[in-house]
Order: C-alpha cells, then sequence, then structure tokens
C-alpha cells in the first residue's frame, strides 16, 4: 500500500494492558463499576451473561506526535486516543487504547476544535503512507533498541489507567497469586477484501503483538478481539507460570496442591473466547485462525488436565492414608 490512501480509516492501532485486580476476592458487578467510574462518566457499561464484565465510557487524549516508521520518514498524527477500562470475572483488570488513523485533505494542521470533534481519530500528514509498514513500526517500535520517544506512545496512555485503578482505597491489595502484568500491542491495515491473520506473536518481557487485515466496517469488531486475544493470553500466561511455581513432580502432591488452588478457584472459569464478541462471522472468523496457530485453548485445556490430574492424585494418595490407618 505505497499510494495515498483514499479519505477514511487506513490504519488502527492499539494497546491493550491486563493485570490481576488487586483484590483478594473477585469483586461484586457493583464494586466493579465504581472502579471504573474512576476514569470518568457515568456511562457504564455492564454486562452479567455469560460471564461478569463492566467496561468505563471512552476517555480521549490529544496527540500530536510522529509515528514509528522503518526508514525513519517524517510521518504525523495529530487527533484523539480513545480509551477505556473494562473488568472481567470481578478479577481481571484491563485498560485499552487505540486510534484510527486517516489521511489528512488538508496535509496541514487544523484547529483542535476538528480533531475534537472527531474522537478517536487522528489525521496523518506526510509526503507518502504505507500501512503495512506503519503496522509493523507500531507494534515493533518498544522492542527496538533505537526506539524514539517522540512516537505515538500509547503505552504511557494505557498503563495510566490501570494504574489509577489498581490504587483505589477500595481494593485491599491481597490479590489470591502473584501475576504480571502483559501487554498487547495491535495494528489493523483496513483494506479491501476479507480479513486476514491474525498474526499473534509472544515477546520477551510480557509483550505480546498481533498484526490483521480487515475491511473498515470491521473496525470495531478488531478493537474487542484484541481486548479479548490479550485477556485470553494473561490467563494462559499466568496459569503456565503457577504450574511452574507449583513444583509439579518434584514435590508432594498436598504442598504442589496448595500452589495450585488459588488457580483453581480464581482463574480456570474465567477461560470463555469470544463470549463478549459480537455474533458476527468475522469475529468467529478471527478465532478460529487463532485456534489453529498458536491454539491457546488447546494448551489452556492441556493446563488444566494437568491440574486435574493432580488434583486425582492427591485425592488417591489422601484416601490411601486414611485406610492405611483405619487398617491399623
Amino acid at each position: 500500500m505505497s499510494e495515498w490512501p483514499s479519505a477514511g480509516t487506513f490504519l488502527v492501532l492499539g494497546e491493550v494492558h491486563t493485570a490481576l485486580l488487586q483484590s483478594s476476592a473477585a469483586l461484586p458487578v457493583n464494586a466493579c463499576e465504581r472502579l471504573v467510574r474512576l476514569i470518568g462518566g457515568e456511562r457504564i457499561r455492564r454486562f452479567e451473561r455469560p460471564i461478569a464484565h463492566v467496561a468505563s465510557p471512552s476517555v480521549l487524549t490529544g496527540v500530536d506526535c510522529r509515528l514509528a516508521t522503518r526508514d525513519g520518514a517524517k510521518v504525523r498524527a495529530i487527533g484523539t486516543v480513545e480509551s477505556r477500562v473494562a473488568i472481567t470475572g470481578g478479577h481481571l483488570l484491563q485498560a485499552s487504547s487505540r486510534v484510527c488513523l486517516e489521511p489528512s485533505a488538508a496535509r496541514r494542521r487544523l484547529p483542535w476544535s476538528h480533531y475534537l470533534a472527531r474522537p478517536g481519530r487522528a489525521e496523518v500528514i506526510a509526503k507518502r503512507l504505507n500501512a503495512a509498514d506503519l503496522a509493523q513500526s507500531f507494534v515493533q517500535g518498544e522492542l527496538r533498541a533505537d526506539h524514539d520517544d517522540t512516537v505515538l506512545d500509547l503505552a504511557s496512555v494505557t498503563t495510566r489507567l490501570v494504574d489509577e485503578v489498581q490504587k483505589s482505597p477500595a481494593l485491599d491489595r491481597r490479590a489470591p497469586l502473584r501475576a504480571g502484568r502483559t501487554r498487547l500491542r495491535w495494528a489493523a491495515v483496513v483494506a479491501e477484501g476479507e480479513v486476514r491473520g491474525p498474526s499473534l506473536v509472544v515477546e520477551s518481557g510480557g509483550v505480546r503483538t498481533l498484526v490483521v487485515q480487515c475491511r473498515a466496517v470491521d473496525v470495531d469488531t478488531i478493537g474487542d478481539f484484541s481486548d479479548d486475544v490479550a485477556l485470553h493470553d494473561w490467563l494462559l500466561t499466568t496459569l503456565l507460570h503457577v504450574i511452574e511455581s507449583s513444583r509439579m513432580g518434584n514435590d508432594d502432591h498436598a504442598k504442589v496442591m496448595t500452589r495450585l488452588r488459588p488457580a483453581v478457584e480464581h482463574l480456570l472459569h474465567l477461560w470463555m473466547p469470544e463470549a463478549r464478541l459480537s455474533r458476527d462471522e468475522v469475529g468467529a472468523q478471527l478465532w478460529r485462525s487463532l485456534e489453529n496457530r498458536p491454539g491457546m485453548s488447546r494448551q489452556w485445556r492441556s493446563c488444566v488436565d494437568r491440574i486435574r490430574d493432580q488434583l486425582a492424585l492427591n485425592t488417591i494418595a489422601l484416601f490411601g492414608e486414611r485406610l492405611g490407618e483405619v487398617g491399623r
């Protein structure tokens, strides 16, 4: 896509941070609503089926910055980033930010009133635009040694929202297990034709990257899909860490089950891919592609089966001890 794109969104950039809410127990929906209201606004989105989920209204952040490019070409973006905070299952906290990029018809900076009237959109000023290059440069930006602090930074906006909720005095700060924060950086190239992808890569330091091609009408679905991928990637990553830390196969069953118990009580029931995606073919197609490779659900089921096998072995061992005591 080396030519100047036609009017309308030609690229969407986003970032999602996922973390365990600093609470010893899952919060009820009403308490979650009060937490996300810290971000501002009153129009909370609330769902209770098939899993409890609340989301804050969108908040806007003005940007006037460069976009990362492979060859260092000057590409300027001016507009607003749209962000929101969500809590799923009373346990999982997510903050997401995204911006839809459009070519500037004026090819120059306009008054801020023009950009404020177009929430979640930024106009791009450049001599030439290559959507694929901008997408790859964005998702790989912070992974490069020569990262430029003057380019679009969705990470700082998203981090601030997560931290604002986690600092709430309503949280007892006694999380049931130790879990890190993950970051998903995603880009959706808008083009004619069918949806392609997604290409999900697990990077170091808790960073994941996702690139997909979509149609303009599918932009909202792609955003929801990215949030869903980030949530389930966090669940899988955390469960793998819990299993590794449990010393399964290297310690007695009782100690292993003590270490696995928080995951059983607080995480296993949260695995519901596509639960909140719209019932259109695009969302289903994207998840089918992701399940083929890398196969997140297969790995999740394998982990759950290992935990259940440990539970069965622990139960057998306990019965054996009881029978031995009775036979004495």
